[in-house]
């Protein structure tokens, strides 16, 4: 239980990729007053949150109402998790994401697609087949995912300062070749249970 908790914490955490999207909340953050700062962060992570809860809980229901396998959303979601791992090994220059809108952040972009983007919802609604044990646990690796995206962007702009560019950077990338390998294993295990119902 502890390995699979801590396994569905990290896969978590580097779909999300609370580190790399520093840059992203620091940016979107500038134009608004340093005291409003604190609640527009815990606003957006609980939006994040609520949305990946959501999916989390009615994924299967999701699913067939679209009339879509599990094994297409896992191979779906293998894929997307591929090409955004290749954006932060190999940076563009349009960001992880791709261009965002300025302005002051509601939702968009830090909430969705930064934190709840595509990648995460499709790791989420593979949680929803899970049994309610294992749901419970998934609950509570989300919910600790939150605690450092509340302690990584609260201190986004003394993380920039004390670590640098290029350590951000290094540590961006670190992150984007271990999500290539978790998300070709993912693949691996879609194309197998593929395999399985010919």
């Amino acid at each position: 239980m502890t390995e699979s908790f801590f396994q569905t914490f990290i896969l978590l955490l580097l779909v999300t990729d609370p580190f790399g999207n520093v840059p992203l909340f620091a940016t979107a953050l500038a134009p608004v007053p340093a005291a409003k700062r604190p609640r527009i962060v815990v606003r957006e992570c609980l939006i994040a949150f609520i949305v990946l809860l959501t999916f989390m809980f009615f994924g299967r229901h999701f699913l067939a109402a679209l009339s879509l396998s599990e094994v297409s959303l896992r191979i779906a979601g293998s894929v997307i998790l591929l090409l955004i791992a290749i954006r932060m090994v190999f940076p563009h220059p349009d960001g992880v994401l791709g261009k965002t809108d300025g302005g002051e952040p509601f939702i968009v972009p830090l909430a969705i697609p930064a934190l709840a983007g595509p990648s995460a919802l499709a790791t989420v609604l593979l949680f929803s087949r899970d049994s309610t044990g294992e749901v419970v646990m998934h609950v509570a690796a989300l919910a600790a995912v939150v605690v450092v995206w509340l302690a990584v962007f609260l201190g986004a702009e003394r993380l920039q300062k004390v670590l640098g560019t290029q350590v951000m950077t290094a540590f961006e990338r670190l992150m984007g070749l271990i999500l290539a390998a978790m998300s070709v294993e993912m693949l691996l295990g879609g194309v197998r249970e593929f395999v399985k119902t010919l």
